[in-house]
């Protein structure tokens, strides 16, 4: 075991743990952040997809060695009260259905939406096809993203 000390939403973490864990489990298991789910545990589904530096990852498949002085963003991360924008357009449009993949999905809509205000379907495509929605939710998940990216620029976040 080795300590690491470890910026999640902010915060200062200092958790003892193999350097090779997997960050999910520290994310989850000691820190206590539960929305970042567990979906396959090799890097494919992304329903453990959260921020390191600004860029999603798939947790499940980073060692908590690497994200030693990163800032990593949880779903938690966004906001406390559901504002984000992506969040917002999310439930107005109802995306989920069981909601299992949710967190993962709208992590990497706002890194998508963040290196591009103003995708294409393509570009929407593009940017989430590492995330699998079981309930076959995509083309909800396209539209709260065209959403989010209008509510953005109109600063109605």
């Amino acid at each position: 075991m080795a300590k690491h000390t470890l910026t999640i939403n902010t915060k200062s973490y200092t958790i003892d743990a193999e350097p090779s864990t997997p960050l999910l489990w520290v994310i989850r298991d000691e820190v206590g952040l539960t929305g970042t789910k567990y979906g396959c545990g090799i890097a494919q589904c992304g329903a453990c997809t959260v921020h390191l530096n600004g860029t999603p990852v798939r947790s499940c498949s980073v060692p908590v060695s690497a994200a030693v002085g990163q800032k990593i963003t949880t779903i938690e991360g966004l906001s406390t009260d559901r504002s984000h924008p992506v969040q917002k357009a999310w439930i107005e449009e109802q995306v989920p259905q069981c909601g299992y993949c949710q967190s993962g999905q709208i992590m990497s809509a706002v890194a998508l939406l963040k290196d591009n205000p103003n995708p294409t379907d393509a570009d929407i495509d593009t940017a989430m096809q590492g995330n699998i929605c079981r309930c076959g939710t995509y083309p909800h998940i396209r539209t709260a993203i065209h959403k989010a990216a209008t509510m953005m620029k109109s600063g109605s976040n």
